[in-house]
């Protein structure tokens, strides 16, 4: 059957409603950046741009960079961003947008994040890149999907239990990057693993106050504290459990680049935050030729 106009929602030119983009527009390899003024910096260094498309927080540029060709999208902050991204993304590589239908045979993505971080470990120095093993999710999206067969279910019941949330919040899930890219972008050394926390917001959901105090004041110290076979928690950001979540779903390959900008037990940030995301731009690039 085909799918309802209302699920699939198409654009006049027939293009995907939120992206704005027609199937052949995309690349079979994209990243993904939060801030939709960053992709210009990524693209930057291309060797030409066919695609420029722009419509709400969601820019795209597809090109080539040394002969691969290259899709750079914004997703804005969060995973209700990331859900709405990476549904469009694969509904323009695996469905007929004409006739409605999913095809028969199903393309796999591969999707690298290039996004700013904040660690929670004193020992990780402060403009380091760390690229994201394990992600927690501290939002609810995957629980709307089913999706347990994806999930690190046992390493989700001891964040639950060593935090000891309260009942009222969404149960944390866990996810594992694409192996393939995590060891393809780590095998030189030049950047650590670790595990990423991704919260629904940027201040209370971690631990910051400004006037609004803290449902609970211990969550930021408990989160550092979490240790799984040796496993801790490096760093916070707001949508790499989304991307690992929705790219598992869908059988494409995810993994997340993180340019440390804070230390939240330190209380420092980057003197040069756009040197260090730059220098990660360029680390993703120069592995991405040779993916």
């Amino acid at each position: 059957m085909p799918i309802k106009e209302s699920e699939l929602v198409l654009n006049e030119d027939g293009s995907i409603y939120h992206l704005h983009l027609l199937p052949h527009q995309l690349a079979d390899l994209i990243i993904t950046v939060g801030d939709p003024e960053r992709v210009e910096k990524v693209t930057q260094y291309f060797d030409d741009i066919e695609v420029n498309v722009r419509k709400r927080e969601f820019h795209t540029q597809t090109g080539t960079y040394q002969g691969k060709r290259i899709s750079v999208i914004s997703t804005g902050i969060g995973t209700d961003n990331i859900d709405i991204v990476f549904n469009e993304l694969d509904a323009l590589a695996n469905i007929d947008l004409e006739k409605r239908e999913v095809k028969k045979n199903l393309k796999q993505l591969q999707i690298i994040r290039v996004g700013t971080s904040g660690a929670i470990q004193e020992d990780i120095p402060m403009n380091s890149l760390v690229a994201t093993q394990t992600a927690i999710g501290f939002d609810s999206l995957l629980h709307f999907y089913k999706s347990e067969s994806i999930q690190e279910l046992e390493i989700a019941k001891e964040v639950e239990h060593q935090l000891a949330l309260a009942d009222f919040k969404a149960k944390p899930y866990v996810v594992n990057s694409s192996a393939e890219l995590l060891d393809h972008f780590t095998q030189s050394g030049e950047i650590s693993k670790g595990i990423t926390a991704t919260n629904v917001g940027f201040y209370a959901p971690q631990g910051r106050v400004l006037r609004a105090p803290l449902q609970d004041e211990n969550f930021m110290q408990k989160l550092t504290q979490f240790n799984y076979k040796n496993l801790r928690v490096t760093n916070l950001e707001m949508e790499t459990s989304g991307i690992y979540g929705m790219a598992k779903l869908f059988g494409h390959q995810a993994l997340s680049l993180n340019a440390i900008l804070a230390n939240r037990l330190t209380g420092e940030f980057s003197k040069n935050p756009g040197e260090i995301v730059d220098q990660l731009i360029k680390f993703t690039l120069k592995k991405i030729v040779t993916l």
